[in-house]
């Protein structure tokens, strides 16, 4: 995929990522002075919306234009809950900052729906009819036009539509830019009516806080997004802990050391590893004996991670996924989502957090050589049907081991999956079973009756593009790492 593009007001920056070109706009407070310039038309920012990513966009988008003519105003439905969450971080009825979602969405020239997936598509058409002409509606995930796509529709013809997507949870949104920092995002233009949409899109991402903004479409968002948070995101690291540590249960390892080596390996120094060093430094940073084990995981997880993985692409690519996602809507108002840490590992992994200034994490080389070779499956996929590699390093490494792992790491598995969207949701309650059952049935039997190393494997593991692609990606990674807070939903 080769994209470019230019803007009337922001200065982007070539970049060159292995065999592919493209463009980014490095962000920073510097660039908050050029809001308004950039926002040029706009007079009112409706964020629909008080989930994942409401709160924080709201906010930062409201911060970032102190001082300026335009206005954010938060839009909930009537009698909402959240509507007392919203007041307690300043918007108000009495300034005009909190509303009526309808009446929100009627009066703002550049709307963010940020609602659930299920409903957005539940509710498209009433919204559409909303939107003034030449108005911009404003996403931060593709899953709509997913969905108007398996319905053979499409936006309306009269508004632009673009997205800022960032990389990471709406916590990590806020949480960062408060820190003086921020975390990345890709934008899409999809649709420009007016001559202004790619001004808009940028200044979105500028005003959350984006240190760097990378280009994208709206198509190739949803579906790496979708994808990608079944895959090495949420769901196969979930089905891979828990089928790894049951193997070395099995095998005679105390469940704590067995915790150890399978989650807090993976969270702790799997995911610092690659997210300081790279991928490569993983193996690398293993003896002669672990390097062989890993090999031999590795040779043996590739194949099996690779064909659930993409059938979980043609799934989403089909429509299938985001159908499933809509029709669960009705079900879950009967049968709630329950905890995905109901496994006794879990229980386990509390007492072990509880007492790591006394453990010294071990990485095990299978859980290494898994872990590795799921993600390297992932990054394939992706790259073969044709995604760029800014998107498939940042939605497939950076966010795994800098936004998603960290909560992982800080309080469990169901903290990290049930902090996310109810797509994330379902999707990773789906698909993890999926991995650990093909771990179980695959992968682990095959470690215990004959190991190999398949070498042309290896050798392209080895010699994979990715990573001096990963390695100038990471140089643009926000400058301080997340700091993991209690998340209140």
């Amino acid at each position: 995929m080769s994209l470019s593009f230019t803007s009337s007001v922001f200065q982007p920056e070539h970049l060159q990522l292995a065999d592919t070109e493209e463009w980014i706009l490095r962000g920073g407070r510097e660039l908050f002075p050029l809001l308004p310039q950039a926002f040029a038309g706009i007079k009112q920012i409706g964020v629909i919306g008080w989930s994942a990513q409401g709160p924080a966009q709201a906010q930062n988008l409201r911060d970032s234009l102190a001082g300026s003519d335009i206005k954010v105003v938060v839009g909930l439905r009537e009698g909402s809950p959240s509507m007392a969450s919203a007041e307690r971080v300043g918007f108000s009825r009495a300034d005009g900052t909190l509303g009526e979602m309808d009446e929100v969405i009627r009066n703002s020239d550049l709307v963010l729906l940020l609602i659930a997936d299920a409903a957005l598509a539940m509710n498209h058409e009433h919204i559409f009819s909303l939107l003034k002409p030449g108005s911009t509606l404003g996403l931060s995930h593709g899953f709509l036009l997913g969905y108007l796509q398996s319905l053979g529709k499409d936006f309306p013809s009269n508004i632009n539509v673009i997205a800022v997507c960032p990389k990471g949870m709406g916590a990590s949104v806020r949480r960062l830019y408060e820190q003086g920092s921020g975390i990345n995002a890709s934008f899409a233009v999809h649709q420009d009516v007016t001559g202004k949409a790619t001004d808009y899109a940028l200044a979105w991402a500028v005003g959350l806080g984006s240190p760097v903004i990378f280009q994208t479409t709206l198509e190739s968002e949803y579906k790496s997004d979708i994808f990608g948070e079944r895959g090495i995101l949420l769901g196969a690291v979930h089905g891979i802990v828990e089928s790894i540590y049951r193997w070395l249960v099995a095998h005679g390892e105390d469940p704590e050391a067995a915790f150890d080596e399978t989650v807090e390996a993976i969270t702790g120094p799997i995911s610092r590893t690659i997210s300081h060093d790279g991928i490569l430094a993983v193996y690398e940073g293993l003896d002669e004996d672990g390097k062989m084990a890993f090999r031999h995981a590795y040779s043996a997880a590739y194949p099996a991670a690779r064909a659930v993985l993409e059938e979980i692409y043609d799934e989403v690519a089909s429509g299938n996924e985001i159908k499933s996602v809509v029709m669960a809507g009705s079900r879950l108002e009967r049968y709630p989502m329950a905890t995905v840490e109901g496994a006794p590992m879990w229980k386990v992994g509390a007492a072990v957090r509880a007492k790591r200034d006394q453990l010294h994490t071990k990485v095990h080389p299978v859980t290494a050589g898994v872990y590795v070779a799921t993600m390297m499956a992932q990054v394939d996929i992706l790259k073969e049907r044709g995604h760029p590699y800014s998107e498939i390093v940042n939605e497939s490494i950076i966010e795994s081991v800098d936004s998603l792992n960290p909560y992982m790491h800080f309080k469990g598995v169901s903290y990290m999956i049930d902090n996310c969207s109810t797509t994330a949701r379902l999707g990773a309650r789906k698909w993890g079973p999926r991995f650990d059952y093909a771990l179980n049935q695959e992968v682990l039997p095959v470690l215990d009756s004959h190991p190999m190393t398949d070498e042309d494997l290896i050798e392209q593991f080895l010699n994979n593009p990715v990573h001096p692609v990963l390695a100038q990606c990471a140089l643009l990674r926000p400058p301080i790492d997340i700091s993991v807070v209690e998340v209140v939903r």
